[in-house]
């Protein structure tokens, strides 16, 4: 599942929106369909799941609608904006001086 992470604050709407980095103070813009991605992601969908409800929702082939979505999800991890960590349930972290 996609998701930002804890310190990620968006806001987002039909016209564009735009998501808070509360560890930088920097806000991240975004255009009207980027947003449509992110709030198609934030649904609790999958990737591919996303990508479809995009390509009905503008009229565009899955394989367009899963570029874009894919564009907007890499950007927003290239930002450090969405979790990326997966780690085994049953495996604690290991914190160390090293």
């Amino acid at each position: 599942m996609w998701q930002l992470r804890e310190t990620a604050r968006p806001v987002l709407a039909d016209d564009g929106g735009a998501i808070l980095d509360e560890r930088t103070g920097r806000w991240t813009h975004l255009t009207p369909t980027a947003a449509a991605a992110v709030m198609l992601l934030l649904s609790g969908t999958t990737e591919d799941q996303a990508a479809e409800r995009y390509a009905t929702r503008y009229g565009i082939s899955t394989e367009h609608a899963a570029a874009d979505v894919r564009t907007v999800a890499d950007a927003l991890a290239a930002r450090g904006l969405t979790v990326t960590e997966t780690r085994s349930p049953g495996r604690p972290r290991r914190w160390g001086w090293w």
